[in-house]
């Protein structure tokens, strides 16, 4: 026998040299070359049922390791071509972001998914990505502010009962934004999601608790804000009469916790395949019936619930600074993945900058600092999963907006709208964004507009340029 034989029966690198080295055993045994290829073929063919012991034990074993790496590779392979998705709003979208969607339909988890007229590039799924995937979660697709969402407060208050003035005091006093910011210790408040079990599951979730509390009510850079401005209801809904109101509108999320959480878990999902093409590198994910997948979960929900902690507390302060309690709130998660059914499939959801609007549900899309917001309610259509816009979408990256924009432009574009800003980039200026009318215009088959929402006096983060 030699290694020549050996390799026409189709081993591979250290396969053939255990190969060979037993079948010199089983020459010196007596067997002549015939008998011993044909015991290597049934090896070959069922190596499970020699790896418990005998001679041909330890290429059994090399055997089953390199199928389990031919399997995992072969799992981790994209499609050939993207699975067919709907698109809403095609002339509003760069062509970046469909590459990026066409790439997460090709994953082999993939099973539905939409695009939203606000979409634009992001990391692995793009802004404004709706993915469906079956048994499995994909960090990224989620994104990495975890839960980043939307809250509305409407105040039993007429829109000219809190000037400009007292208005900015307000946010200056009781809103805090900003990578690594919280209130001082004597300011901060408690809630109870920060007392839940889950902190303790797991040790990265024990790590992050504290500066989860130490950042519990705030909101982080880049485009979260808060604002007071008008709701007009043009028909009664929401529980309230047709009118004006004064209203609080918050877009934050799961601050520095949310980040961690997303960053460690992408790691570990890449980790699992490391034969995925580049392309889908992003889009790495985590079979749910594992200790990963159930890890990620858990944490990716406690997140959700803790940036819903965030506007709660950030409400909470204004409402009772002006000594109201709300008359209706209205609020959505836009960065999560849920579990639903499609076409009749338990399906795992992934909506990174989508908002929820099932049949009925209600939701927020905001426009920019200076431009209205919508609230809406959810049509369920079902090509769309039952989802719709979470905003305008960027149509300017930061970097390009800091270097086109001019800060005179911005400001006349904020004043000629009766926007006063604190805080505030020139990377968030309105445009940098698309018209959020346009927007909304493109998906009339998914939601219909229920209350409009104009800004007054809105605080966000300094971002890359005071405006």
């Amino acid at each position: 026998m030699n290694g020549k034989q050996i390799t026409k029966l189709g081993f591979e690198k250290k396969a053939v040299a255990l190969a060979l080295a037993a079948a010199k055993l089983r020459e010196r045994a007596g067997l002549d070359r015939e008998e011993i290829l044909g015991e290597l073929r049934s090896v070959q063919a069922n190596p499970g049922a020699y790896v418990s012991g005998g001679v041909y034990a330890e290429l059994a074993a090399e055997l089953t390791s390199q199928q389990a790496v031919l399997d995992a590779r072969r799992a981790s392979e994209l499609r050939a071509d993207p699975l067919p998705y709907r698109v809403w709003g095609e002339d509003l979208i760069e062509p970046g972001a469909r590459d990026q969607m066409n790439v997460a339909m090709r994953l082999p988890v993939a099973r539905a998914g939409a695009l939203m007229p606000d979409a634009h590039v992001g990391y692995g799924l793009p802004i404004g990505g709706v993915l469906a995937t079956e048994g499995a979660v994909i960090p990224y697709g989620v994104g990495v502010d975890i839960g980043c969402s939307m809250r509305l407060s409407v105040l039993p208050l007429a829109p000219n009962a809190l000037s400009t003035d007292e208005a900015t005091r307000l946010l200056t006093k009781h809103t805090r934004f900003g990578a690594g910011v919280g209130f001082e210790k004597r300011d901060r408040e408690d809630h109870e999601v920060l007392h839940e079990d889950t902190w303790r599951e797991q040790p990265l979730l024990r790590h992050l608790r504290d500066k989860a509390a130490e950042q519990i009510g705030t909101s982080g850079s880049g485009n979260h804000f808060v604002e007071f401005g008008t709701l007009s209801l043009s028909a009664p809904d929401l529980g309230l009469e047709a009118g004006n109101y004064l209203a609080i509108l918050s877009h934050s999320g799961s601050r520095g916790f949310g980040a961690q959480v997303a960053n460690h878990y992408t790691k570990v999902a890449q980790a699992l395949h490391p034969a995925l093409d580049a392309q889908g590198r992003k889009l790495a994910w985590l079979p749910l019936d594992t200790e990963e997948g159930e890890g990620y979960w858990q944490a990716m929900n406690l997140a959700g619930r803790y940036a819903l902690a965030n506007h709660d507390l950030i409400h909470a302060r204004l409402a009772r600074a002006r000594g109201v309690r709300p008359a209706a709130t209205v609020g959505n998660s836009h960065n999560l993945a849920w579990r639903q059914e499609v076409e009749g499939e338990e399906r795992i959801v992934h909506r990174k900058g989508a908002t929820p609007a099932g049949r009925g549900q209600l939701g927020l899309i905001p426009g920019s600092m200076a431009d209205p917001g919508f609230v809406v309610r959810g049509k369920g259509n079902p090509e769309a999963l039952a989802s719709a816009s979470h905003g305008a979408g960027r149509q300017l990256g930061r970097k390009a907006a800091a270097n086109t924009l001019a800060k005179k432009d911005v400001q006349a574009y904020l004043k000629g709208r009766g926007v006063t800003l604190i805080g505030g980039g020139i990377d968030e200026a309105p445009q940098a964004y698309k018209r959020i009318e346009h927007v909304i215009a493109r998906q009339s088959d998914l939601v219909d507009v229920v209350a409009t929402f104009t800004p007054r006096v809105v605080r966000m983060d300094t971002g890359s340029e005071d405006v």
